[in-house]
């Protein structure tokens, strides 16, 4: 069984930095997208940011020029760096793959998340 394992999460104060990282393991056959999304209390889930095999990327309108998304595909790893935080950005933030784990299934899996306060 697939599972997707995440890090990077924390306590930041505005204009600060982090960086998420999630790793999909153990057995995968091909990665069709990896991604993140966000969850605040009280708040419906967002799409953050998602990046393809290929290295296409989607970025939300609210973390375009803050956050970057990138993908190293022989650690079957995407990292989300994030510059420039605000408390709006404060969430769980998760890791969504969707991926097949041999040559006939292909799944979508989350992360548990991983939570990210920013505030002073």
């Amino acid at each position: 069984q697939v599972q997707l394992v995440e890090s990077g999460g924390g306590l930041v104060q505005p204009g600060g930095s982090l960086r998420l990282s999630c790793t999909a393991s153990p057995s995968i056959f091909t990665i069709w997208t990896m991604g993140w999304y966000r969850q605040a209390p009280g708040k419906q889930r967002e799409l953050v940011a998602t990046i393809s095999g290929d290295g296409s990327t989607n970025l939300a309108d609210a973390v375009k020029g803050r956050f970057t998304i990138s993908m190293d595909n022989a650690k079957n790893t995407v990292y989300l760096q994030m510059n420039s935080l605000n408390p709006e950005d404060t969430a769980v933030y998760l890791c969504n793959a969707d991926l097949q784990d041999t040559p006939w299934r292909r799944t979508i899996f989350w992360g548990q998340g991983t939570q990210v306060t920013v505030s002073s």
